[in-house]
C-alpha cells in the first residue's frame, strides 16, 4: 500500500506545503499551486475523489467524514486558489462552491442579518438585483451606488458589508479598492470584492485590504467553458468558518470532477490570460478608430476613464471589452458576421465570445451594447475578424 493509500485508509490528509514564495513568478505559481508532495508511482495531481462518505470508525476526528462537508479534491483546489489570490499571506482560507452565484450568496447571506445594511454596486452583475430583493426580504437594508468615482464611499455609514465589483460587469468601471477598504475598515464594515473579471493574476483584493475575494471560477480561472465553479478566499479562518458553515447548510458544493478540472486548468492560467489580455487590448485599440463604435471601455486604454485607477491596483486589465454599436439591428448584424467569435453569454474563455447584452434585460445598457471577451486566438486573426464583421454590418445597413 502506498503512503497516500495508507493516509486515506487512516482518514488523514497529506500535508501540502507551497513550493512557491511571494517572489515566485505567476506562471510558476499557477503550475505548482496546490500540488501535494510527490509520491512515487502516483500522479502529480491526484485524480478526483468520488465519495459520498468515508470510512469513519470510532470518533469523528480527521479531515474527511461526509461528502457534503469535505473532499480531498476540494482541499487541493482550495489550497491552490489561496496561493494564487494571496501568495505568502498567512491565515488565508479558501472555500469552493458549485457556482459563482453560490459563492456570492454565501458571503452576503452568511455575514448579514436582519437589521444590517449591505452596500452593493448599482452597476454590477445582472443577478445582483435578485440578490438585493432576497436580502430585503430577510430584513436586510440595501444601499446602492455607482462603481465609478468610488461612489460607494458615500453609502458606507453604519454598513455591515460592502460589496465591490471592479472592473464592473458589463460596464468596466473601476473603483479604488484600497481607498474603499480603508474607509470601510475605519467604520467596522467588512469588504468583499468580486474578482471574476480580473482573475487572481490581474488583481489581488486581499492585498488591497479586502476581507473576501469572491469569483466565478467558471470564467477566466478555468477558462475552457466546461466547468461551473465559484470560490471565496477569506482573510482568515474565522471568516472562512462562517462561509464554510453556509456551504454545509445550503449544500452548494462542487462536484469532484469539476474541482479536479478546475485545478488542472490552473496550470495554463498565466499562458491563457496573457494572450487574452493582449488580444483584448488589440481589439480595443482597433475599435477606437471606428466611427460606428461609441462608449468604448477597456481599462487598459490610456484614454479610458478608469485607466489611472486600474493601473495602480491591477496587474492586468482583463479580457473583456465593452462598446456600443448604433442600434440593435446593427449589433445583431455584427455578431452574425463574426467567424472566430461565438455568440455566448460567458467571458474569460480561450474562445472569444461576444453578445448584445441588452437581450437579457436587467442591465442598464443601450440596445446596441456589446460585451466582448477576447480569447486566445492569434491576435491578428481576431482583430481582422472583428473589423471585417464591422465592415459587413455597415455594408448591410438598410
Amino acid at each position: 500500500m502506498t503512503d497516500r493509500a495508507k493516509d486515506r485508509a487512516r482518514g488523514t490528509a497529506r500535508e501540502t506545503t507551497p513550493t512557491t514564495t511571494p517572489e515566485t513568478g505567476d506562471g510558476t505559481r499557477a503550475v505548482r499551486a496546490g500540488l501535494p508532495a510527490p509520491v512515487k508511482n502516483e500522479p502529480a495531481l491526484p485524480g478526483p475523489v468520488f465519495a459520498a462518505h468515508f470510512h469513519l470508525p470510532g470518533d469523528v476526528t480527521g479531515p474527511y467524514t461526509y461528502g457534503r462537508d469535505t473532499n480531498p479534491t476540494w482541499t487541493l483546489l482550495e489550497q491552490a486558489i489561496g496561493e494564487l489570490e494571496a501568495p505568502g499571506r498567512e491565515g488565508v482560507d479558501t472555500v469552493v462552491f458549485a457556482s459563482g452565484m453560490a459563492a456570492v450568496s454565501a458571503v452576503l447571506f452568511s455575514q448579514a442579518r436582519a437589521g444590517d445594511t449591505v452596500v452593493l454596486p448599482e452597476d454590477g452583475y445582472q443577478a445582483l438585483p435578485l440578490v438585493r430583493d432576497q436580502l430585503e426580504a430577510y430584513g436586510i437594508r440595501v444601499r446602492t451606488a455607482p462603481t465609478g468615482g468610488d461612489g460607494q464611499l458615500a453609502a458606507l455609514d453604519g454598513a455591515r458589508l460592502l460589496w465591490i465589483e471592479t472592473p464592473s460587469n458589463p460596464g468596466l468601471d473601476v473603483c479604488d479598492v484600497r481607498r474603499l477598504a480603508d474607509a470601510a475598515r475605519a467604520g467596522g464594515t467588512l469588504v468583499a470584492v468580486d474578482n471574476t473579471l480580473a482573475t487572481p493574476l490581474g488583481q489581488r483584493p486581499l492585498e488591497l485590504g479586502a476581507d473576501f475575494s469572491v469569483a466565478s471560477g467558471t470564467k477566466g480561472l478555468t477558462g475552457h467553458g466546461d466547468v461551473l465553479l465559484g470560490y471565496v478566499v477569506c482573510r482568515d479562518a474565522q471568516l472562512a468558518a462562517g462561509i464554510r458553515r453556509w456551504r454545509k447548510i445550503i449544500g452548494a458544493i462542487p462536484g469532484p470532477m469539476e474541482a479536479w478540472l478546475a485545478h488542472r486548468s490552473l496550470a495554463t492560467l498565466q499562458l491563457r490570460v496573457q494572450r487574452q489580455w493582449a488580444n483584448a487590448s488589440a481589439v480595443a485599440e482597433a475599435l477606437a478608430d471606428r466611427a460606428e463604435v461609441a462608449a468604448l471601455r477597456y481599462p487598459g486604454l490610456v484614454s479610458d476613464p478608469s485607466h489611472a485607477t486600474a493601473s495602480r491596483q491591477m496587474r492586468g486589465y482583463g479580457s473583456v471589452v465593452s462598446f456600443t454599436l448604433p442600434d440593435r439591428a446593427f449589433a445583431e448584424r455584427f455578431l452574425a458576421a463574426l467567424h472566430l467569435v461565438e455568440d455566448a453569454t460567458s467571458f474569460g474563455g480561450v474562445r472569444s465570445t461576444a453578445e448584445r447584452r441588452g437581450r437579457w434585460g436587467g442591465d442598464a445598457v443601450p440596445e446596441g451594447f456589446i460585451r466582448f471577451s477576447a480569447g486566445a486566438e492569434d491576435t491578428e486573426d481576431l482583430v481582422a475578424d472583428v473589423l471585417r464583421a464591422l465592415d459587413a454590418a455597415v455594408a448591410d445597413r438598410v
